[in-house]
Protein backbone atom coordinates (compact mmCIF):
# COMPACT_ATOMS: atom_id res chain seq x y z
CA UNK A 1 0.00 0.00 0.00
CA UNK A 2 2.92 1.88 0.08
CA UNK A 3 2.36 2.90 -3.41
CA UNK A 4 -0.59 4.62 -2.70
CA UNK A 5 -0.89 8.41 -2.11
CA UNK A 6 -3.94 10.11 0.23
CA UNK A 7 -6.48 12.65 -1.22
CA UNK A 8 -9.32 14.55 -0.04
CA UNK A 9 -12.18 14.75 -2.71
CA UNK A 10 -13.53 18.25 -2.23
CA UNK A 11 -15.50 20.57 -4.43
CA UNK A 12 -15.31 24.34 -4.76
CA UNK A 13 -18.31 25.70 -5.89
CA UNK A 14 -19.66 22.29 -7.77
CA UNK A 15 -16.18 22.44 -9.43
CA UNK A 16 -14.84 18.67 -8.54
CA UNK A 17 -11.50 18.60 -7.27
CA UNK A 18 -9.09 15.71 -5.93
CA UNK A 19 -6.23 17.34 -4.11
CA UNK A 20 -3.11 14.40 -3.93
CA UNK A 21 -0.43 14.77 -1.37
CA UNK A 22 2.35 13.34 -3.74
CA UNK A 23 4.68 15.33 -1.31
CA UNK A 24 7.77 13.28 -0.55
CA UNK A 25 7.81 11.41 -3.40
CA UNK A 26 9.50 11.59 -7.03
CA UNK A 27 6.83 10.14 -8.87
CA UNK A 28 3.82 11.89 -10.73
CA UNK A 29 -0.21 11.18 -11.11
CA UNK A 30 -0.20 9.79 -14.85
CA UNK A 31 -2.71 11.01 -17.24
CA UNK A 32 -3.78 7.38 -17.65
CA UNK A 33 -4.41 7.60 -13.91
CA UNK A 34 -6.20 10.65 -13.99
CA UNK A 35 -8.79 9.80 -16.80
CA UNK A 36 -9.29 6.40 -14.84
CA UNK A 37 -10.26 8.25 -11.58
CA UNK A 38 -12.62 10.58 -14.08
CA UNK A 39 -14.30 7.35 -15.19
CA UNK A 40 -15.36 6.63 -11.83
CA UNK A 41 -18.61 8.02 -10.37
CA UNK A 42 -17.19 9.13 -6.79
CA UNK A 43 -13.86 10.20 -8.12
CA UNK A 44 -15.33 11.92 -11.21
CA UNK A 45 -13.19 15.30 -11.15
CA UNK A 46 -12.59 18.72 -12.99
CA UNK A 47 -9.03 19.22 -11.61
CA UNK A 48 -6.59 17.30 -9.77
CA UNK A 49 -4.72 19.62 -7.34
CA UNK A 50 -1.09 17.52 -6.99
CA UNK A 51 0.66 18.90 -3.84
CA UNK A 52 4.70 18.14 -4.48
CA UNK A 53 7.28 19.23 -2.00
CA UNK A 54 8.49 22.74 -2.31
CA UNK A 55 11.03 23.60 -5.12
CA UNK A 56 11.70 27.34 -4.64
CA UNK A 57 12.76 29.30 -0.93
CA UNK A 58 10.07 30.79 0.94
CA UNK A 59 6.64 28.45 -0.44
CA UNK A 60 5.09 25.35 0.95
CA UNK A 61 4.28 23.23 -1.85
CA UNK A 62 4.69 22.77 -5.58
CA UNK A 63 1.32 22.24 -7.03
CA UNK A 64 0.77 20.10 -10.22
CA UNK A 65 -2.65 20.66 -12.00
CA UNK A 66 -4.50 18.08 -14.17
CA UNK A 67 -7.45 18.62 -16.08
CA UNK A 68 -9.96 15.21 -16.72
CA UNK A 69 -8.48 14.65 -19.80
CA UNK A 70 -5.03 14.21 -18.28
CA UNK A 71 -3.52 17.34 -19.73
CA UNK A 72 -1.62 19.85 -17.55
CA UNK A 73 -3.82 23.05 -16.59
CA UNK A 74 -1.72 26.43 -15.70
CA UNK A 75 -4.19 27.55 -13.41
CA UNK A 76 -7.37 26.56 -11.15
CA UNK A 77 -8.88 29.11 -9.08
CA UNK A 78 -11.27 26.60 -7.06
CA UNK A 79 -8.81 23.60 -6.80
CA UNK A 80 -6.08 26.12 -4.92
CA UNK A 81 -8.98 27.11 -2.39
CA UNK A 82 -9.47 23.24 -1.69
CA UNK A 83 -5.21 23.16 -1.38
CA UNK A 84 -5.64 25.89 0.97
CA UNK A 85 -8.38 24.36 2.77
CA UNK A 86 -6.90 20.95 3.48
CA UNK A 87 -3.85 22.51 4.06
CA UNK A 88 -5.23 24.61 6.43
CA UNK A 89 -6.91 21.81 8.25
CA UNK A 90 -3.93 19.34 8.67
CA UNK A 91 -1.34 22.69 9.77
CA UNK A 92 -3.63 25.24 11.44
CA UNK A 93 -2.13 27.49 9.80
CA UNK A 94 -4.26 30.39 7.48
CA UNK A 95 -1.61 32.11 5.01
CA UNK A 96 0.02 30.33 2.24
CA UNK A 97 2.58 30.54 -0.55
CA UNK A 98 2.74 27.94 -3.33
CA UNK A 99 4.43 27.61 -6.56
CA UNK A 100 2.71 26.94 -9.74
CA UNK A 101 3.84 26.37 -13.31
CA UNK A 102 2.27 29.64 -13.69
CA UNK A 103 4.55 31.43 -11.27
CA UNK A 104 3.84 31.91 -7.48
CA UNK A 105 0.57 32.32 -5.91
CA UNK A 106 -0.28 33.26 -2.10
CA UNK A 107 -3.86 32.37 -0.37
CA UNK A 108 -5.12 32.42 3.09
CA UNK A 109 -7.95 31.12 4.78
CA UNK A 110 -10.52 34.04 6.42
CA UNK A 111 -11.81 33.23 9.79
CA UNK A 112 -15.63 32.67 8.43
CA UNK A 113 -14.05 29.99 5.97
CA UNK A 114 -14.04 31.81 3.15
CA UNK A 115 -10.72 31.54 1.22
CA UNK A 116 -8.96 34.24 -0.99
CA UNK A 117 -6.73 33.67 -3.99
CA UNK A 118 -4.43 36.35 -5.70
CA UNK A 119 -4.33 34.89 -9.21
CA UNK A 120 -2.14 37.08 -10.17
CA UNK A 121 -1.67 39.78 -12.85
CA UNK A 122 -3.93 39.39 -16.01
CA UNK A 123 -2.35 39.47 -19.60
CA UNK A 124 -3.70 40.67 -22.39
CA UNK A 125 -1.08 40.95 -25.35
CA UNK A 126 -2.32 38.86 -28.31
CA UNK A 127 1.16 36.90 -27.78
CA UNK A 128 0.79 36.14 -23.71
CA UNK A 129 -2.72 35.03 -23.78
CA UNK A 130 -1.45 33.22 -26.69
CA UNK A 131 -3.42 33.36 -30.12
CA UNK A 132 -2.40 32.26 -33.38
CA UNK A 133 -2.16 35.74 -34.73
CA UNK A 134 -2.05 39.32 -34.11
CA UNK A 135 -4.63 41.50 -32.54
CA UNK A 136 -3.91 44.84 -31.51
CA UNK A 137 -7.00 44.85 -29.05
CA UNK A 138 -7.76 42.00 -27.35
CA UNK A 139 -10.79 43.57 -25.32
CA UNK A 140 -12.90 42.38 -28.85
CA UNK A 141 -11.27 40.15 -31.26
CA UNK A 142 -12.49 38.65 -34.51
CA UNK A 143 -14.09 35.53 -33.85
CA UNK A 144 -17.99 34.23 -33.97
CA UNK A 145 -19.87 31.52 -34.39
CA UNK A 146 -23.01 30.71 -36.22
CA UNK A 147 -24.36 32.80 -39.44
CA UNK A 148 -22.26 35.39 -40.68
CA UNK A 149 -25.14 37.48 -40.53
CA UNK A 150 -26.63 36.37 -37.64
CA UNK A 151 -24.03 34.77 -35.11
CA UNK A 152 -24.64 32.99 -32.19
CA UNK A 153 -22.08 34.03 -30.38
CA UNK A 154 -19.01 36.66 -31.53
CA UNK A 155 -16.45 39.56 -30.82
CA UNK A 156 -15.01 37.70 -27.57
CA UNK A 157 -12.58 39.05 -24.98
CA UNK A 158 -9.50 37.37 -24.59
CA UNK A 159 -7.22 37.07 -21.74
CA UNK A 160 -4.39 35.00 -19.76
CA UNK A 161 -5.33 33.94 -15.96
CA UNK A 162 -2.76 31.49 -15.99
CA UNK A 163 -4.93 29.71 -18.94
CA UNK A 164 -6.26 31.47 -22.04
CA UNK A 165 -9.84 32.46 -21.93
CA UNK A 166 -12.34 33.82 -23.93
CA UNK A 167 -14.85 36.01 -22.55
CA UNK A 168 -18.52 35.96 -24.93
CA UNK A 169 -20.61 39.06 -23.91
CA UNK A 170 -24.55 38.06 -24.05
CA UNK A 171 -27.57 40.60 -23.18
CA UNK A 172 -29.37 37.35 -21.82
CA UNK A 173 -29.88 34.32 -19.77
CA UNK A 174 -26.44 32.64 -19.99
CA UNK A 175 -28.22 29.23 -19.95
CA UNK A 176 -30.06 29.88 -23.23
CA UNK A 177 -26.89 28.94 -25.06
CA UNK A 178 -25.74 25.31 -26.04
CA UNK A 179 -22.45 26.01 -24.59
CA UNK A 180 -21.75 21.89 -24.59
CA UNK A 181 -22.12 22.23 -28.37
CA UNK A 182 -20.22 25.36 -28.99
CA UNK A 183 -18.06 24.71 -26.19
CA UNK A 184 -15.61 22.30 -27.92
CA UNK A 185 -15.33 23.87 -31.25
CA UNK A 186 -14.15 27.19 -29.75
CA UNK A 187 -12.27 25.72 -26.99
CA UNK A 188 -10.44 23.76 -30.30
CA UNK A 189 -10.32 26.48 -32.72
CA UNK A 190 -7.18 27.16 -34.59
CA UNK A 191 -7.09 30.85 -33.19
CA UNK A 192 -6.21 29.34 -29.47
CA UNK A 193 -2.56 27.39 -30.07
CA UNK A 194 -2.95 25.79 -26.60
CA UNK A 195 -6.96 26.02 -26.54
CA UNK A 196 -8.97 27.83 -24.26
CA UNK A 197 -11.43 28.18 -21.42
CA UNK A 198 -14.96 29.46 -23.44
CA UNK A 199 -17.27 31.42 -21.34
CA UNK A 200 -20.33 33.21 -21.84
CA UNK A 201 -21.39 36.18 -19.49
CA UNK A 202 -23.89 38.60 -18.91
CA UNK A 203 -23.65 41.66 -17.14
CA UNK A 204 -25.89 42.23 -15.11
CA UNK A 205 -25.23 45.10 -13.32
CA UNK A 206 -22.11 47.85 -12.62
CA UNK A 207 -21.13 45.04 -10.04
CA UNK A 208 -22.34 41.69 -11.24
CA UNK A 209 -21.94 39.07 -13.53
CA UNK A 210 -23.16 35.59 -14.26
CA UNK A 211 -21.37 33.35 -15.72
CA UNK A 212 -21.03 29.73 -17.65
CA UNK A 213 -17.73 28.02 -19.10
CA UNK A 214 -16.72 25.43 -21.11
CA UNK A 215 -13.05 24.39 -19.86
CA UNK A 216 -10.04 23.26 -21.79
CA UNK A 217 -9.34 19.76 -20.68
CA UNK A 218 -12.70 19.09 -18.61
CA UNK A 219 -15.81 20.57 -20.74
CA UNK A 220 -18.87 22.10 -18.66
CA UNK A 221 -18.11 22.73 -15.33
CA UNK A 222 -20.01 24.16 -12.01
CA UNK A 223 -17.25 26.82 -11.33
CA UNK A 224 -13.75 27.72 -13.38
CA UNK A 225 -12.03 30.19 -10.88
CA UNK A 226 -9.63 31.56 -13.17
CA UNK A 227 -12.81 32.27 -15.97
CA UNK A 228 -14.23 34.23 -13.42
CA UNK A 229 -11.10 36.26 -12.74
CA UNK A 230 -11.19 36.79 -16.68
CA UNK A 231 -14.59 37.74 -16.78
CA UNK A 232 -14.27 40.17 -14.08
CA UNK A 233 -11.07 41.75 -15.02
CA UNK A 234 -12.64 41.85 -18.94
CA UNK A 235 -16.01 43.70 -17.89
CA UNK A 236 -13.61 46.01 -15.85
CA UNK A 237 -11.45 46.71 -18.86
CA UNK A 238 -14.21 47.13 -21.56
CA UNK A 239 -16.11 49.66 -19.23
CA UNK A 240 -19.18 47.29 -18.64
CA UNK A 241 -18.59 46.82 -14.71
CA UNK A 242 -16.23 48.44 -12.16
CA UNK A 243 -13.03 46.43 -10.61
CA UNK A 244 -14.69 44.29 -7.85
CA UNK A 245 -17.86 42.51 -8.69
CA UNK A 246 -19.86 39.07 -7.77
CA UNK A 247 -19.43 36.73 -10.69
CA UNK A 248 -22.33 33.92 -10.12
CA UNK A 249 -21.68 30.67 -11.58
CA UNK A 250 -23.89 28.36 -11.84
CA UNK A 251 -22.38 26.47 -8.48
CA UNK A 252 -22.68 29.90 -6.82
CA UNK A 253 -21.12 33.06 -6.11
CA UNK A 254 -17.46 34.27 -6.39
CA UNK A 255 -15.84 38.09 -5.48
CA UNK A 256 -13.53 39.00 -8.36
CA UNK A 257 -11.30 42.38 -6.87
CA UNK A 258 -8.80 43.48 -9.24
CA UNK A 259 -6.68 45.65 -7.31
CA UNK A 260 -4.76 49.07 -8.10
CA UNK A 261 -1.22 46.91 -8.13
CA UNK A 262 -2.50 45.04 -10.86
CA UNK A 263 -3.20 41.50 -9.19
CA UNK A 264 -6.77 39.85 -9.00
CA UNK A 265 -7.64 38.60 -5.84
CA UNK A 266 -10.70 35.86 -6.06
CA UNK A 267 -12.28 35.09 -3.22
CA UNK A 268 -14.81 32.03 -2.37
CA UNK A 269 -15.75 28.77 -0.19
CA UNK A 270 -14.09 24.86 -0.06
CA UNK A 271 -15.96 21.69 0.57
CA UNK A 272 -14.72 18.58 1.60
CA UNK A 273 -16.74 15.65 0.34
CA UNK A 274 -14.48 12.21 1.46
CA UNK A 275 -11.11 11.48 1.87
CA UNK A 276 -9.08 8.25 0.56
CA UNK A 277 -5.78 6.60 -1.05
CA UNK A 278 -4.94 6.25 -5.29
CA UNK A 279 -2.47 4.97 -7.02
CA UNK A 280 -0.91 8.00 -9.11
CA UNK A 281 -0.03 5.06 -11.91
CA UNK A 282 -2.99 3.58 -12.31
CA UNK A 283 -5.64 5.81 -10.76
CA UNK A 284 -6.55 2.69 -8.38
CA UNK A 285 -8.02 4.02 -5.04
CA UNK A 286 -9.99 3.18 -2.09
CA UNK A 287 -12.06 5.18 0.47
CA UNK A 288 -11.00 5.57 3.98
CA UNK A 289 -12.58 3.27 6.17
CA UNK A 290 -12.85 6.40 8.80
CA UNK A 291 -14.18 9.00 8.26
CA UNK A 292 -12.23 12.37 8.22
CA UNK A 293 -14.06 15.80 8.77
CA UNK A 294 -11.55 17.35 6.00
CA UNK A 295 -8.09 17.69 5.08
CA UNK A 296 -6.22 16.60 2.02
CA UNK A 297 -5.22 13.56 3.04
Amino acid sequence: MAAYAQFAKMNGLGNEIIVADMRGRADRITADAAIALDREPATKFDQIMAIHSARTEGTQAYIEIINSDGSEAQACGNGMRCVVQALSSETGKREFTFETIAGILTAHEHPDGQISVDMGKPRFDWQDIPLAEPFHDTRRIELQIGPIDAPVLHSPSVANMGNPHAIFWVDQDVWTYDLERFGPLLENHPIFPERANISIAHVTSRNAITLRTWERGAGLTKACGSAACAAGVSAARTGRTERIVTVTVPGGPLLIEWLDNDHVIMTGPAEWEFSGSLDPATGAWHRDEVKSSQGAA
